[in-house]
């Protein structure tokens, strides 16, 4: 099975030099928790809602002065969308992964989260909805 079948499309991005309170508005829009984060069209990283919450918590600091590139909290692992599902989960699962941006070339495509793995486990296992 490939990373496609469960991966969400068209995922929502955020640039480099937005604001952390940006980021946070757009996730709380779309109701997610990993943005992809672009510079010059490029993918340099994610930023989760758990890199949003630290920022918020931080006394003294606005999130609308801290720039998505100042806080990004993990290296953006990324994959193409024929690769294996089992061994994408695995790599998540070893390195502690909430996601993985899926690319064709340097293009992002979709991203594959934890979500979409329990949804692919849910499948494997038969459970109905």
């Amino acid at each position: 099975m490939e990373v496609r079948t469960y991966m969400s499309t068209s995922p929502i991005t955020i640039g480099a030099a937005q604001s952390m309170a940006a980021a946070s508005q757009l996730m709380k829009d779309h109701a997610i928790r990993h943005l992809p984060v672009l510079r010059g069209g490029q993918l340099v990283g994610v930023v989760s809602d758990r890199d949003v919450k630290i920022v918020e918590a931080l006394p003294d600091v606005d999130p609308e002065s801290v720039s998505v590139d100042e806080a990004i909290g993990q290296e953006a692992y990324s994959v193409s969308p024929d690769d294996d599902l089992g061994q994408v989960a695995r790599h998540m699962h070893n390195h502690k992964y909430g996601s993985a941006v899926v690319m064709e070339g340097k293009k992002v495509v979709g991203i594959f989260t934890t979500i979409d793995a329990l949804g692919a486990l849910a499948d494997a296992l038969g459970a109905k909805a």
